[in-house]
């Protein structure tokens, strides 16, 4: 749902409505009036080449001037979350069943160790990965918007 072409004075009116009806929304603008609806918003979103009120009352500033930087910023917080939970749930999968197995003498404390010492390296190793990820590999792109 996009709303394009607000007028100034209306733009942070128009977030608090999206907002009140239990929505999320995001402000993408790079100008002093875009300013109050960048603070309001869920997520603000400040063109880089936009002005300094503006950068400053966004919670995310793109780089460049590149529209298609807004899907690529979304597809990017989505990937970091996804590694996040995949990272929680390696680190508690070895921790929750090997610690419970030593405190009880079932397991040798070093075995118990060298599990949560495997745990942070494939943590680590797991984090790693996310260097190769690109969000435009999941979208083809058809085209310019301007």
């Amino acid at each position: 749902n996009v709303r394009a072409e607000v007028l100034p004075e209306d733009k942070s009116d128009a977030v608090e409505s999206i907002q009140d009806e239990g929505r999320k929304a995001m402000m993408v603008g790079d100008g002093v009036n875009d300013a109050p609806a960048l603070a309001v918003a869920y997520v603000g979103t400040a063109i880089g080449s936009g002005t300094d009120v503006a950068i400053e009352a966004a919670d995310v500033t793109l780089m460049r001037d590149d529209p298609l930087d807004v899907v690529k910023a979304i597809r990017i917080s989505d990937a970091t979350l996804q590694k996040i939970k995949q990272n929680l749930v390696w680190a508690l999968g070895y921790n929750t069943a090997m610690i419970p197995l030593a405190s009880l003498g079932l397991l040798q404390p070093v075995l118990a160790a060298g599990a949560m010492a495997f745990s942070s390296v494939s943590v680590l190793t797991n984090s790693l990965l996310f260097r190769r990820y690109t969000p435009d590999h999941d979208y083809k792109l058809l085209g310019k918007l301007r």
